[in-house]
């Protein structure tokens, strides 16, 4: 069995926040469960713990073991403002953002000034959770001059909602020659997955949900509810576990985090449950993570166990392993942000083979709200889209955001 459940309703640490607070949230809570305590304003104070505290499974603090870097050693600062939730943050090679809006945009911004210039828009259906997803650029870029996105769209012959996977080309400050990649994954209002990333293999992998069909997960036939790999033209990459197929791992119900550790072929993934064991997995070619027949660290036969799970939900979104040495002893963290809980969390491994969770940490609790996409720069800040303006948050002035954390 790997990993370990955390009751994340065991909290620790929690600021003084006023016992108004406390009971707004339980009524929220009570009136939307999906939207969870998101809604307190971003000057709301942080948590806070002993400068010495460490954090063990389950527990929630600001704080880390000595030398790491905690809460009060780091400055955020706003880079861009007025969005419409970021769903991806990447980076050019010059070090500007490419970033992808739900409702269609793809844009580039100046990290510096935060000019934001739009490259492009994409017909495609923003409905509930669906819209313009994931984005990746072409390893060769700017040679290669490609970007990768997922995005949502209504079936011409149905009216249904799908999903696809298109390469576009950037010319100059514009995008277009769209060519569809992968067509007429399931889609739906929710459970769309499309996280969009190269891996150190050097071919495209992307997430799918199960579109709201529990059955389709379990079902290698049918490409929602899958982690995908192809190669940049939409075939089923060489050394895919079934024939002639992009599926790499199936039995997943809304992947929405896809990362790489350093010196690992197979990625991590952070995926949403229905009201208990949210996950982080460790793909695995031909494995079955069990959704909707197993969750979290089950120790069932022929099922694979999450590394670290969580119920109550926090709803994981975007996630990065932290590979720089610009925030002190943060080198080899998981890094994922929350929606429902509102916050940036770290994850740090047992042992080099990041089999299961030593310590848990929890940054920035509340303090901007829903945030769904995360990079690190080049430079090793890390950035955050926030998501309060997705119909599940409170909208302050200035959303959505791109948020920079850099060392004090």
């Amino acid at each position: 069995m790997r990993g370990r459940t955390t009751e994340v309703g065991r909290r620790t640490g929690w600021p003084a926040m006023g016992m108004q607070t406390v009971l707004l949230c339980a009524a929220l809570a009570l009136a939307s469960v999906a939207a969870g305590c998101s809604g307190i304003s971003p000057t709301a104070p942080p948590v806070t713990s002993s400068p010495t505290a460490t954090s063990t499974p389950g527990s929630i603090d600001s704080g880390g073991q000595a030398g790491e870097a905690l809460e009060a050693d780091l400055s955020v600062e706003v880079v861009a403002q007025g969005l419409t939730v970021p769903w991806e943050i990447r980076f050019f090679p010059d070090g500007a953002l490419l970033v992808t809006e739900r409702t269609g945009r793809v844009l580039r911004i100046d990290p510096e000034t935060g000019a934001v210039s739009e490259l492009g828009r994409l017909p495609v259906a923003s409905e509930g959770e669906g819209g313009l997803l994931g984005a990746a650029l072409d390893p060769g870029f700017p040679t290669q001059p490609y970007l990768y996105l997922a995005y949502t769209y209504r079936d011409a012959a149905d009216g249904g909602l799908r999903n696809r996977v298109s390469r576009l080309t950037l010319t100059g400050d514009a995008i277009g020659g769209e060519k569809v990649l992968v067509d007429g994954i399931p889609g739906a209002g929710n459970h769309d997955g499309s996280r969009v990333a190269f891996g150190p293999d050097g071919y495209l992998w992307v997430t799918t949900g199960d579109a709201g069909r529990e059955d389709l997960a379990q079902n290698v036939g049918s490409l929602a509810g899958k982690v995908l790999r192809m190669d940049r033209e939409g075939h089923p990459a060489p050394g895919n576990p079934f024939d002639d197929s992009l599926v790499y791992s199936y039995g997943h119900r809304n992947p929405q985090g896809l990362a790489w550790r350093e010196g690992d072929p197979d990625p991590y993934v952070t995926e949403h449950g229905p009201s208990k064991n949210d996950e982080v997995n460790h793909i695995e070619a031909g494995g079955n993570f069990g959704w909707p027949v197993v969750g979290g660290m089950a120790g069932e036969p022929g099922f694979v166990d999450a590394v670290y799970a969580w119920s109550p939900t926090i709803a994981p979104a975007g996630a990065v392993f932290y590979e720089a040495d610009a925030i002190r002893g943060w080198r080899g963290s998981l890094l994922f942000v929350t929606l429902k809980e509102s916050d940036l969390r770290r994850l740090t491994p047992t042992d080099a083979s990041f089999s299961a969770v030593s310590e848990e940490h929890v940054l920035f609790d509340s303090r901007f709200g829903r945030l769904r996409s995360i990079a690190v720069g080049p430079d090793g800040a890390v950035y955050l889209g926030t998501s309060n303006r997705d119909g599940r948050g409170d909208e302050s002035e200035g959303d959505d955001k791109i948020l920079r954390i850099t060392a004090r």
